[in-house]
């Protein structure tokens, strides 16, 4: 049932939740709304045809990720990590994804490899053809890949949400060229991974990690107001 606006409410929103989460959370991975935008509403409302309390519903949903922050008087934005909030999430996926990786070789078997290779082949194209959305979701891609393969599932969607926010770092402080990970690095990472090679496939990854905080710059970025109309025009019901 639609209101008399035309738009859908909240109890029309069951099927239409997800599809807005995830298009407003791809948007805001793949940099299309960078950290510091305003998500109003109203334009939100307007270009997905719901009503605002099913946009509200979403929005705090994303805020529940922190990947977004609400504010009372100002509104919704895209969240902006702190210097402090983005070392330690970059911190954290080092210690974390470092110390997953015995289980991840006990469990590694050849079409992991392919799979992993696969991703890491489309990463470099992206790169080559200055596809930096794809470039992005690529690199999350492959790191999120390589921690599946040990079958532990809550340690693999920790990564994802890592993953996630650590998008958000790198538009916030990266050089404007800056997508994802340098791909030489996942390369390398390949081929310890493939050589079973414990201690310095640890090592990569640590420093690997190491190096993505050393090419952040730590500027703020400012508020901005997206184009909705033109991100999400076919998103719309």
């Amino acid at each position: 049932m639609k209101s008399e606006t035309g738009l859908k409410t909240a109890s029309d929103l069951s099927d239409k939740d997800e599809p807005i989460y995830q298009a407003l959370m791809t948007a805001i991975v793949e940099h299309q709304l960078p950290p510091g935008s305003k998500l109003p509403e109203e334009a939100l409302s307007e270009v997905f045809g719901v009503s605002r309390t099913g946009i509200r519903k979403v929005l705090q949903r994303l805020a529940a990720v922190q990947m977004i922050t609400l504010t009372p008087k100002r509104g919704a934005q895209v969240a902006t990590p702190s210097v402090e909030e983005a070392q330690d999430i970059f911190r954290t996926r080092s210690l974390i994804e470092c110390a997953n990786l015995p289980d991840v070789l006990a469990h590694c078997q050849g079409p992991h490899l392919v799979a992993l290779e696969k991703i890491n082949q489309q990463e470099q194209q992206a790169h080559v053809v200055h596809d930096g959305a794809a470039a992005i979701r690529l690199s999350a891609a492959f790191h999120i890949q390589l921690q599946a393969i040990s079958g532990n599932q809550v340690l693999t969607e920790m990564v994802t949400r890592l993953s996630q926010r650590s998008s958000l770092v790198v538009a916030a402080y990266g050089a404007p060229w800056q997508h994802g990970c340098r791909c030489d690095d996942h390369d390398r990472l390949l081929e310890l991974l493939r050589e079973k090679a414990l201690d310095r496939l640890t090592d990569a990854l640590r420093k690997h990690f190491d190096h993505i905080v050393a090419s952040l710059h730590f500027e703020r970025s400012g508020e901005t107001l997206p184009d909705f109309a033109r991100l999400f025009a076919a998103k719309g019901a």
